[in-house]
């Protein structure tokens, strides 16, 4: 079977940090935290990353991350999220702004991925024995394992911000380590009595420390792609969600469907990994402080490429 390719969510504006914060330094010799998810990624097996990216900022993106970045050790590809990306038969609301989610954004890859894939977020530093342990995972895979897909959990209290609220997938496991299913939190924070707080569908709800929380690590096969074609036909032929100008296609979403019709399974794998992230820009001390720390445990090499 080919090596697993690793899809790389990038077409975020970054609304809330203020730039790009996909192309942002944090590593000693200018990485970006995209940097190390690739480094981590061809040392676990990956032989190929797709990144999603928007027209808006292309250029600069290719030119801060061209194949030759990364010394010929992984095939590198480029695709596009765009609003206008439509079934036939659908167009734009007008007003629409707001991209159409991150399920969407897996959508636009169908062409350029042939192998079983994992799919990350471009500003979270998920840890080496995380891309192991998802490479393992989607290598062990076979012609007959089609509907088999999974996904690494991570604990709710290491993933909040101490600079705003974040959004999570809560996950719900059952006895087989079988998702059982997943709900979108929003605005999550930890309050000043200890406790932790979320919004989901409307209602504001109590979260546990270790509550095991989607941080978009997915393993898929390519059989996703078509199911991922009919499940947005369906979101997007209600009413609601093309009236709704923020409303999106989320993983979750699609992820939750499948599981439900019995088209799918997901297997919600665990790890030692430490994860990190910058959603705000006050999160990046923290982060170039962590990275410092793993350099001298040898984890990675001052300078990567």
């Amino acid at each position: 079977m080919n090596k697993p390719t690793l899809v790389v969510l990038a077409a975020g504006m970054a609304s809330r940090y203020g730039s790009l914060k996909q192309m942002d330094g944090v590593g000693p010799s200018g990485e970006a935290i995209i940097d190390y998810s690739i480094y981590d990624a061809v040392r676990a097996g990956f032989g190929k990353v797709v990144f999603v990216i928007r027209s808006t900022f292309a250029d600069s993106f290719k030119a801060a991350f061209p194949a030759s970045r990364f010394g010929g050790k992984i095939e590198v590809d480029f695709v596009y999220q765009e609003l206008d990306k439509l079934p036939t038969g659908f167009s734009v609301p007008a007003e629409r702004v707001k991209p159409w989610g991150t399920n969407h954004a897996i959508m636009m890859c169908e062409e350029a991925v042939s192998s079983p894939f994992a799919v990350i977020n471009a500003d979270d530093f998920y840890g080496y024995d995380a891309f192991k342990t998802m490479s393992a995972y989607l290598t062990s895979l076979t012609t007959e394992d089609e509907g088999s897909y999974c996904m690494v959990g991570y604990r709710l209290a290491n993933t909040l911000s101490d600079f705003g609220t974040v959004s999570r997938g809560i996950c719900s496991v059952d006895e087989q380590g079988n998702l059982a299913g997943m709900v979108e939190h929003l605005g999550i924070k930890r309050m000043e009595s200890g406790r932790i707080y979320g919004e989901a569908n409307g209602e504001q709800c109590e979260l546990k420390d270790d509550a095991v929380v989607s941080m978009n690590m997915f393993g898929f096969t390519p059989g996703y792609f078509a199911h991922s074609r009919r499940l947005f036909v369906e979101f997007l032929s209600k009413p609601e969600n093309m009236a709704n100008l923020k409303s999106e296609f989320y993983i979750p979403s699609a992820v939750n469907a499948l599981i439900g019709s019995g088209d799918a399974t997901l297997k919600v794998l665990t790890c030692n990994a430490q994860w990190f992230g910058v959603t705000y820009k006050e999160d990046k001390p923290d982060v170039e402080a962590k990275i410092r720390k793993l350099i001298r445990e040898g984890v990675y090499p001052a300078k990567l490429w």
